[in-house]
Parts: C-alpha cells; structure tokens; sequence
C-alpha cells in the first residue's frame, strides 16, 4: 500500500500528522463527489487549501490518496461484522448489525459513497482486497449464521445473501441520502429517518429469520 510521503520519515511531526489528515478529508469529499476518475490532484489540493506541490509532498500521487482512503474505509466498514459471535444471540447480535450500520450510514456517508463509487466504477483499486480479506470474512461469518440456522436459532436461509441484503438496504441511506431526504419530505428527512429505518429493516429481518415460536410481536 502508498503510505504518506511523510510517513516515511524518521519521525513525524504533529503537523504532518494534521496536515495528511487534511489532505485526506478534502480528498474524500472530492472522491465522493466525482469518483476516482473524475477527481484531480488540483482539486483535492483546491479544497485542502494547500498548493499542488505542498500537496505532493505528503502524497506522491492521486493513486496514493485514494488507497489510504479505501483501506480507512474497509477497515471501519467491517468491524461490525467481525463483532458477529457465534456464541451470541442471533436476534441480539443481528439487530446489533443494522443498527450499526446505519450508524455508520448517517455518521461516515462520504465514506459510503467513496466505497460506491469504486465498486461501480469495477473496483480497480481494491479488488485484491474484496477477493481476499473481504471474502475471507464474510466466508468465516456465513459458517456462524449457518450454525445458528442448524441449531434452529433462525430459519435456514443463505448466508451470503442475507449479509448483501443487510449491506444493501442500510448503506442505501447513505449512498442515496439525496433521494430519500427528497421522498421523505421536510417532515421526515431529518436525523431521526436513521431511527425510523433500524426499526423497520429490524422487524423485517427479524422476522423473516426468526422461527415462528421466536417471532413474538414487535
């Protein structure tokens, strides 16, 4: 991976530190924007409020930015679903998934979009990631809802799709915010939508997963 010109050297300074983060926040709201191919350096470098060559001091190229910034969101994307135990209560531990990421869809949606926009754009920079830890992952976490599924703690279902499905409709808040906010109206746009969606998609799972003697009323 391309780390930050400045993280190679010997000791970074405070402002180094703060002035990579800069870069990277005004990076991420360029890629979110424009996606990878639409984005320059001169624009990043434009919203940090930095020259060009300051710039490329930190980070050598548009490449390098975007990388760090995937890996960032990779790595915080997935810590909810690492938590998945399979010693835990399927409906708890289930529940706890789309409330977090919900969360994460109305605390990081630059973020959300940045991820979007490179799948859809064939995912070129992080398919090796996808490929590996990504499905590494979701494999080991597909054999603990099966084993949920063989001890009858929920309905047998596939794994994989259930975890797509869980990605999909709660990601949707984030990557179609425009869209919902729109269709919701002034009424029910607002921050409390998040809370309106959690409670549906959880009965909506929960009860499409649970056994019928388990699905008691909402």
């Amino acid at each position: 991976m391309d780390n930050p010109r400045a993280a190679r050297t010997q000791r970074r300074t405070r402002i180094q530190e703060e002035k990579e983060e800069q870069i990277l926040d005004a990076a991420l709201e360029v890629f979110s924007a424009n996606g990878f191919r639409g984005s320059t350096i001169d624009q990043i470098a434009e919203v940090a409020g930095m020259s060009k060559p300051n710039l490329l001091y930190y980070f050598r190229t548009k490449e390098a930015i975007h990388r760090v910034l995937i890996q960032r969101v990779l790595d915080t994307w997935l810590d909810p679903l690492r938590a998945f135990d399979d010693n835990g209560n399927p409906e708890a531990e289930i529940r706890s998934y789309i409330r977090r990421k919900l969360e994460m869809a109305r605390d990081f949606p630059r973020e959300s979009r940045l991820f979007a926009n490179e799948v859809l754009q064939g995912a070129p920079h992080v398919m090796d990631e996808l490929k590996g830890p990504l499905k590494d992952l979701v494999d080991e976490k597909a054999k603990v809802i099966r084993a949920w599924a063989r001890a009858g703690k929920i309905v047998r279902c596939d794994p994989y799709h259930l975890i797509f499905s869980i990605w999909a409709t709660t990601q949707h808040y984030a990557d179609f915010d425009v869209q919902v906010r729109a269709v919701l109206g002034d009424r029910y746009s607002g921050e409390g939508r998040f809370d309106d969606a959690a409670r549906f998609l959880e009965q909506l799972f929960m009860h499409g997963l649970l056994p019928p003697k388990a699905a008691g009323p909402d």
